[in-house]
Formats: structure tokens, C-alpha cells, sequence
């Protein structure tokens, strides 16, 4: 009765009953899977998508003269430039933020040019006095020269001692203004240095005050 016995199967018969339970987990296991109902296509992709919102993509232009005449149709007419960027320095020159560049901005900036602008300064000569080193530069007159340099060196001496102590007054009234903020006292100097050496009708944003005028 060899038969019954589980060791009596030869080894060609025992492959194949492995074989078959094999396949019968297989088949159990793909029939347990969920069935969810298929939309029949592959999900499109997030650039594919973006894509199809916008249209299709315009070919790369093959010439130098094709891709300017692209650049100019994107630019815009001429005539819409310049009042565009008419527009924007007007809102730069009356203070809008949103126009401004970074360090311009803010009402901590804006207090800073008010005092600057609100008093005159001898740093305001800066450029006519690049001017006038130029001209004793060129004129080649010794004593027009020796006189020239030391008027120039005179000048720029008491343009740093008066833009340091502005620099002073004015770190201490912005931190007096605005207890709250973080004020670096160099920023804010150098800021208001640089606003007082600009000759006042060529300052941007514009001044808001005039000379003399108190600001609080």
C-alpha cells in the first residue's frame, strides 16, 4: 500500500503537483486584487497638461532674423514702450512701492529721504566737484592745478565729516521713529549719504519736502 504514502510519489509527479498549486495561487491572487474601473488611458502628465492649457508651443525660429522679428512681436509696439515706461517713472519719481527698487522701499526709507531732503547739504556739490578734478586735471597750468587740488581736497574732507554726522542724526531719528524695527545703523547711513551727494533735482523717488521744512 505504497500508494497512501506521501514519499511514495516519484519526483516527476511531485514537480507537476508543485507546478499546479503554483499556477491555483497565482490564479487566487489575481482574482483577491481590486477591480477598479479604468478611465482606458494613461494619466496624463503635469506638463502635458500645462501644455494643452496653453496651447501648442511655437517651433524654435531657425534664422537670427526670425527669432528678432519673435523678440519684437513680443515686445510690443514702440509707442506702447515708452509710455509704459513713462508710466513707470512717473510712479517711481511720486514713491510707489511697487516700483521702487528693494532698497527704496518701505516707510523706513521714505522717512530717511524726507530728512535728507529737508535740509541742504554740502555733499550736494559732489559731482560739480568731480567736474571741477577733471578741469584741473586737463589744464595744464601748474598753479591752477596746485590750487584746484587743494580746493578739491579741502571739499571732500568736509564732505565725509559732514556725512558722517549726518549719517549720526539720522540713524538716531529713524531708531527714535521706529522703536520697533530693526535699524542697522550703516545701511541707513550710507543711504542717506548717498541721497545727500545727488543733486537734489536728479534724486528718485523726488523730494516731498523743501529745504527748511521740519519733518516728524
Amino acid at each position: 500500500m505504497n500508494f497512501l504514502r506521501r514519499g511514495s510519489s516519484t519526483p516527476d509527479t511531485a514537480a507537476e503537483a508543485d507546478e499546479v498549486e503554483a499556477e491555483d495561487v497565482v490564479a487566487v491572487g489575481a482574482d483577491r486584487r481590486p477591480q477598479t474601473a479604468g478611465k482606458g488611458r494613461p494619466t496624463r502628465s503635469r506638463r502635458e497638461a500645462e501644455g494643452r492649457k496653453r496651447g501648442p508651443v511655437a517651433p524654435a525660429p531657425k534664422t537670427q532674423r526670425e527669432a528678432m522679428k519673435r523678440a519684437k512681436a513680443l515686445r510690443g509696439d514702440k509707442t506702447q514702450r515708452r509710455e509704459a515706461s513713462a508710466e513707470r517713472r512717473k510712479r517711481m519719481m511720486a514713491g510707489d512701492d511697487r516700483v521702487l527698487p528693494v532698497r527704496d522701499r518701505g516707510p523706513v526709507r521714505a522717512f530717511v529721504r524726507d530728512l535728507v531732503d529737508s535740509r541742504r547739504h554740502l555733499m550736494g556739490l559732489f559731482m560739480p566737484l568731480a567736474i571741477l578734478i577733471f578741469i584741473t586735471v586737463v589744464v595744464p597750468v601748474p598753479g591752477i592745478q596746485n590750487i584746484g587740488s587743494l580746493l578739491c581736497l579741502c571739499m571732500l574732507a568736509a564732505m565725509v565729516v559732514e556725512g558722517t554726522l549726518l549719517g549720526r542724526q539720522i540713524t538716531a531719528r529713524v531708531r527714535e521713529k521706529f522703536p520697533d524695527e530693526e535699524i542697522k545703523g550703516f545701511s541707513v547711513g550710507w543711504y542717506a549719504f548717498t541721497r545727500a551727494t545727488q543733486i537734489r533735482k536728479l534724486r528718485m523717488p523726488a523730494p516731498r519736502v523743501s529745504p527748511g521744512t521740519p519733518v516728524s
